[in-house]
């Protein structure tokens, strides 16, 4: 019985981790924290899309950036 709870716990913070998996949508800050920029549509040439800033811009930024 005593090993309940700590599987309990355990249980929790795997699925707790889980959940960063998924791709979310990131703000406009969140890309600029990022490094990158919002671009509406596509980004400019030679420059990497990154992310989501919302369901019609991209988060770009340049493929050598660290």
């Amino acid at each position: 019985m005593r090993i309940l709870p700590v599987l309990c716990a355990l249980l929790l913070l795997m699925l707790q981790g889980v959940t960063g998996l998924s791709p979310a949508r990131a703000s406009a800050q969140e890309c600029e924290r990022r490094g990158g920029f919002c671009s509406h549509r596509s980004c400019p040439p030679g420059i990497g899309r990154v992310g989501l800033c919302s369901e019609q811009e991209f988060c770009c930024r340049m493929r050598w950036y660290p």
